[in-house]
């Protein structure tokens, strides 16, 4: 009777697998494999969390980003349930419906990497808004949560993030100022084209020092009004000399072009998970490849990428789909086999189903 909407998967180091879900609990699941045809087994591990949206395992706990504040929990008296609840950073919250947080990450040195989606405006409802630092940025938290540095902005709903060679990347939703999904390389003081993070630049902590001023004084931010009301801007007509991302990169070079374009309502909708096949050949021949999940589309896709002269680029291929319902996180289980956290959350997917996990194998 488990509702597994997954947020977030995890491997233990025993080969059990931790499942963060959006309702707020996380669940342990023992034989996950379901050796010799026998049931897994599912032990409440933490409960009462806000909307967890990630999970990452180090040093004996597990870690994820709430909406609100990125929490370390640990059993302390091996019970097999979590009896330590503390909070390693929090950030500020407006209250928006639309304000998850995603993540953690975790990088080489141990210090973790955390997203956050923008609000929507009221009038303009198409319009993401940060409200309240650092909505639309990445987080880089110190691995002892002493500190906190904003690390990059421009996100509209950056709910992918994968760590590539040591390096975090990360995927954005299709919406306003994002035509398409994409695989961005976030380097520190980045700007990957959403300006409403860009209201924080100011800040004596920011990394990027281009304001929404100058960026519309390039860009129109498409505010028109007609018979009493805003327009959409996709519903503006006929639009002459549009801007595009990689002119304005020459304008300001904070500006990050995509590694990868991922092209709308081709390879997802909704960008989730980045893995790299760490297998060594157990998952088949893509050993280094990257993998990228999708919510509405319930699929994943591969990627291929290389570094030319210190920049990313690569290609993109439709991988596997007919998953049950969205793909949002993946982890590798001990054998290669590949698990799929599932959910739509409210959102739709192309599977029909509200959420579970599944477990893809490769077959030769």
């Amino acid at each position: 009777d488990v509702l597994l909407e997954s947020g977030g998967v995890a491997t233990l180091p025993d080969g059990r697998i931790a499942v963060c879900t959006r309702r707020g609990d996380v669940y342990i699941i023992e034989n996950a494999l379901m050796e010799n045809g026998t049931p897994p087994r599912f032990t409440l591990f933490a409960t009462g969390l806000h909307e967890a949206l990630g999970l990452a395992y180090k040093d004996d706990a597990l870690y994820t980003a709430q909406r609100g504040e990125l929490t370390k929990l640990m059993d302390t008296n091996g019970d097999g349930k979590a009896d330590v609840y503390e909070t390693v950073y929090a950030w500020p919250l407006s209250g928006h419906y639309h304000e998850y947080s995603f993540g953690p990450k975790i990088a080489p040195d141990g210090s973790f990497f955390v997203t956050g989606n923008v609000a929507f405006g009221d009038e303009e409802w198409w319009r993401g808004e940060s409200r309240v630092p650092w909505r639309g940025w990445t987080m880089h938290i110190a691995a002892d949560g002493s500190s906190m540095e904003p690390w990059a902005t421009g996100m509209r709903s950056p709910c992918g993030l994968g760590m590539i060679d040591g390096e975090f990347f990360y995927d954005d939703n299709q919406g306003d100022w994002q035509g398409s999904g994409g695989i961005f390389h976030v380097t520190k003081g980045s700007f990957t084209g959403h300006p409403a993070g860009l209201r924080w630049t100011g800040d004596a902590k920011s990394p990027v020092k281009l304001t929404t001023q100058q960026l519309y004084a390039r860009v129109d931010p498409r505010q028109i009004r007609r018979d009493g009301q805003m327009v959409k801007p996709e519903n503006i007509q006929n639009e002459e000399h549009p801007r595009f991302l990689y002119e304005i990169r020459q304008e300001f070079p904070e500006v990050r072009l995509p590694a990868v374009w991922l092209p709308h309502g081709v390879l997802g909708i909704s960008n989730s998970e980045i893995i790299t096949d760490d297998t060594n050949g157990k998952f088949g021949p893509f050993a280094g490849q990257i993998l990228v999940g999708d919510q509405g589309q319930s699929k994943i896709m591969r990627v291929v990428l290389e570094k030319v002269k210190g920049e990313y680029q690569g290609v993109a291929f439709d991988f596997r789909s007919g998953f049950q319902s969205g793909v949002l996180r993946m982890n590798w289980a001990h054998d290669g086999s590949l698990f799929a956290g599932l959910t739509n959350r409210g959102w739709g997917s192309a599977g029909r189903t509200t959420s579970g996990m599944q477990r893809l194998l490769w077959t030769g």
